[in-house]
């Protein structure tokens, strides 16, 4: 069977947020397993932000060595064997030391699923990078509606979660066999990778672009059920509706919107979902009545879903330094505010009332349309001599 390459990718992406989308689905289970409160569960997922964030850092010259296949063989099926671990292990320590190194090889693999999408794009002269990403948040929806369904019938955190790293391994490693590292972009940086990755001067605009996505996913996702009991004190069928119409309306956009960007620009299509993601925070926050707030969220998610991805792939096409350091470095920048974002916004909520929580990203959302200046206008260009997209998988 002939696999395009990008469906190689999108599989990654999917299967990541698949299994880790199992494991968050039994976030209760584990509180009981382990016997802590909230604090301390708090606590111990920490671990997996703090590996993530180191590998972030210092990963990225191992993984241009190791080159894309092994290393999404390592972190694919190797996240996914430490998510199904954690439910046998006996305590809230070795759960941070696990997700610690499940960390570690999820920021590795960002690195290298996001520098091989853009390698893919400079071949073929397609933009796939928000199907990718797609994949990632529909891997996340498809396992929350999964979790739920299998929580309700009974079904254990431990057969769970075997189940799910069973699927991840057969169809990863069906996948991945045939993934061949893609040719670097013409114009790449020819010198040495750096050990240690950083942000500098001129990846900051796309740190602002960054920010402001996922401060917007941070209130969509962490706030719309609490803001929609609150608010309007509507039963829990309304209140999740909040958080449903986000995460799918973002991960449709995705999926669709590569078109879009290769019709009209990065910059236009970032201008366009950002004055969008404005709309609909304006929408929560001064909402009257609960159908407004929905329409809100829907907007908020379509408004910050392509935005990120955009930020990415500019970050791979700069040339001042190797596409995986700058990858790294706009990682490390919005990963940090996907992590500060939920307790800062409560913060707000708490002592200005948690419709402020959502004006407060205005602001922000006006920093990120004033970078966007920094995306390209080209539309993508079909380089001269190459095939067209590579067909969709067929037998």
């Amino acid at each position: 069977m002939k696999i395009a390459p990008q469906y190689r990718i999108y599989a990654c992406f999917f299967l990541f947020a698949f299994a880790l989308g199992a494991l968050l689905s039994r976030m209760p289970d584990l509180q009981t397993h382990l016997d802590v409160s909230e604090s301390q569960l708090g606590l111990t997922i920490i671990g997996m932000s703090i590996g993530s964030l180191i590998s972030l850092t210092f990963s990225a010259p191992l993984i241009d060595r190791m080159g894309s296949r092994f290393t999404a063989f390592v972190t694919v099926l190797g996240t996914a064997t430490i998510y199904a671990l954690i439910p046998w292990l006996p305590s809230a320590v070795a759960v941070f030391v696990a997700l610690f190194f499940a960390g570690l090889l999820a920021g590795a693999l960002e690195i290298n699923l996001n520098v091989e999408t853009d390698r893919l794009e400079a071949q073929y002269g397609r933009s796939y990078m928000n199907r990718a990403h797609g994949n990632w948040s529909l891997g996340f929806f498809i396992t929350a509606l999964l979790g739920a369904s299998l929580r309700q019938a009974g079904m254990s955190m431990q057969l769970h979660l075997a189940i799910a790293v069973g699927a991840v391994f057969v169809i990863g490693i069906w996948m991945m066999s045939g993934m061949v590292n893609a040719p670097h972009r013409p114009n790449m940086h020819t010198g040495d990778t750096p050990r240690i990755a950083f942000p500098n001067w001129g990846l900051l605009p796309l740190c602002l672009i960054g920010i402001a996505a996922f401060l917007v996913e941070g209130a969509g996702i962490d706030w719309s059920a609490i803001y929609m009991r609150d608010v309007f004190a509507v039963e829990p069928f309304i209140g999740g509706l909040g958080l449903t119409l986000f995460s799918g309306f973002m991960a449709a956009t995705r999926l669709f919107a590569d078109p879009i960007v290769e019709r009209f620009g990065p910059r236009h299509t970032a201008i366009s979902l950002l004055t969008l993601a404005a709309i609909g925070a304006l929408a929560v926050g001064l909402a009257p009545v609960p159908w407004v707030a929905l329409l809100g969220f829907a907007l908020l998610g379509i408004g910050c879903s392509a935005v990120y991805p955009l930020a990415v792939s500019a970050a791979a096409q700069r040339t001042d330094r190797p596409s995986a350091v700058n990858v790294a470095a706009l990682g490390q920048v919005t990963f940090i505010v996907f992590f500060l974002a939920p307790p800062l916004l409560g913060f707000v909520a708490e002592y200005l009332g948690i419709r402020n929580s959502y004006l407060i990203v205005l602001p922000v959302i006006l920093v990120g349309l004033v970078a966007s200046r920094a995306l390209g206008t080209r539309k993508l260009d079909m380089p001269a001599g190459l095939p067209p997209e590579p067909a969709t998988p067929h037998g």
